[in-house]
């Protein structure tokens, strides 16, 4: 006797996950869920043990900062047949490039940091000025 396949609502996995139904309907138009239709009209959801995973690798790719495309991508990979060896190498590929990203985002906000230490210098510098002036004048 096969063992009862657990399935989940939208309610189910949106509370689980801490997201917003509308955000869940999102992540299906974007291919990444494929809930199964059900009730009048097929509009009721019910997730898998499949769209929940897929759910969990999603967040985990927007954690680390990945388009929602190239997380859909990477997951689909795994779902396919195809040899690990190329999912692999296409998933060490979009980190390698995600991690590019950051790390220029890192320089280029390092050289902003800098410009306004630069300028905060400079105005305590003149607002000293000031003040000696000030008290200068006044003595």
């Amino acid at each position: 006797m096969a063992a009862p396949t657990t399935t989940y609502s939208i309610t189910d996995l949106a509370r689980e996950f801490d997201l917003t139904t509308r955000a869940m309907r999102f992540y299906e138009d974007m291919g990444l869920l494929q809930p199964a239709r059900t009730g009048p009209g097929g509009r009721s959801r019910l997730y898998s043990a499949r769209d929940r995973t897929r759910l969990k690798l999603t967040l985990r790719a927007k954690r680390l900062g990945l388009s929602l495309t190239e997380a859909k991508e990477i997951i689909d990979l795994y779902d396919s047949p195809r040899d690990t060896e190329v999912q692999l190498r296409r998933f060490l590929q979009v980190l390698g490039l995600h991690r590019q990203h950051i790390e220029q985002q890192i320089t280029e906000l390092q050289a902003n940091l800098d410009e306004v230490c630069e300028h905060e210098r400079e105005a305590q510098d003149m607002l000293r000025k000031i003040e000696s002036q000030t008290a200068g004048s006044q003595g």
